[in-house]
């Protein structure tokens, strides 16, 4: 008996992929051929909006300010999260559990509840306009997330392990770097993708931090559409580029990813 085609499936993707194609196709057409009929491809290929966007620094700098603080924030997410995340899985405390349900309640906030008091403490700090800071308040949301899905792969880990690695001489922190986090890559994979996706798509707080020298794309792209509000083509052209880095990021950790959606506890 042969199998049912998938309909539901691929006309769910092919509805997904529209208007990814759609900004594709805008980024390769003229202001001009936007402007006018309805066409499903660019008549007229034009490469002339990539071109000034890699060649103009107030344009790639946008992309290289983001990745600095994303990655930034996944470094810091991560290594603050681990001890955390095994001290919750391992050891029973007073109010660990509330605690760690508690965790959950960081994640809910919105960003513009905490824009005041984030520009507010920077700008006290003099770290506006610094990567740093973007990075450091992104670690508001992203490190109670790390948390939960970093404990859901500890806690499948034999406490066992923990003993017979103590009694071969190992250190706590030995431990955990050398035999722990290779047990448990695939969630660090998970954990490392959702800082790294929100910390590159968050732009509320990223946008109010920053003014010049740190402006992520997405301010960049807010402020020349209002300055270039014709210049479809261009805004179309730096949207796919801003696609990129999580279509990358996602290629390179594949496996892992694969493996640790399968696993563990993702919220």
């Amino acid at each position: 008996m042969k199998r049912p085609f998938p309909l539901a499936p691929v006309l769910y993707v092919v509805f997904l992929m529209v208007p990814v194609y759609w900004l594709v196709a805008m980024s390769f057409k003229t202001n001009a051929e936007i402007g006018g009929a309805l066409t499903f491809y660019p008549h007229e290929l034009s490469l002339a909006n990539y071109a000034l966007i890699f060649t103009d620094p107030d344009w790639y700098m946008g992309y290289v300010n983001a990745i600095a603080y994303a990655v930034m924030n996944v470094a810091i997410s991560v290594a603050v999260a681990l001890p955390a995340a095994y001290a919750f899985s391992r050891h029973d405390f007073f109010g660990h559990r509330t605690l760690f349900f508690s965790l959950l309640m960081f994640r809910m906030l919105s960003p513009a509840i905490l824009l005041a008091p984030f520009v507010q403490l920077f700008s006290d700090l003099r770290l506006i306009d610094t990567h740093i800071a973007v990075a450091i308040a992104h670690c508001f949301f992203n490190v109670p997330l790390a948390i939960w899905i970093l404990e859901g792969f500890i806690s499948a880990i034999p406490r066992e392990m923990d003993e017979s690695a103590m009694i071969d001489g190992h250190s706590r922190a030995s431990f955990l770097l050398r035999i722990l986090v290779p047990q448990i890559a695939p969630g660090i994979a998970v954990a490392a993708f959702f800082c790294f996706m929100f910390s590159w798509t968050e732009y509320m707080l990223a946008n109010a931090l920053t003014t010049i020298d740190a402006k992520p794309i997405a301010g960049i792209m807010t402020r020349a559409a209002g300055v270039l509000a014709g210049d479809i083509a261009l805004l179309s052209a730096a949207s796919v580029i801003a696609l990129l880095p999580g279509i990358i990021v996602i290629i390179l950790a594949r496996k892992h990813l694969a493996t640790g959606f399968s696993m563990g506890r993702v919220m």
